[in-house]
């Protein structure tokens, strides 16, 4: 995958996780299952161990739980 391609990928996967966690934690219902979600974060992770240049502070992979 290219870099444009992985920072599209990986904007994509913020925005999704972004808004599952506010369906969960603001409004205690979920569009998807903990196993999608647990998916979707790991493939974010694997792209910000490869490329860590694209890691931003609004990641998910940033967030204290």
């Amino acid at each position: 995958m290219s870099k444009s391609n992985t920072e599209k990928r990986l904007n994509e996967l913020k925005s999704l996780l972004a808004k599952y966690w506010y369906e969960y934690y603001v409004e205690d219902q979920t569009s998807v299952s903990d196993a999608v979600y647990d998916s979707l974060i790991q493939e974010l992770k694997a792209i910000e161990a490869q490329y860590s240049e694209l890691i931003t502070a609004d990641s998910p992979t940033q967030r204290i739980c």
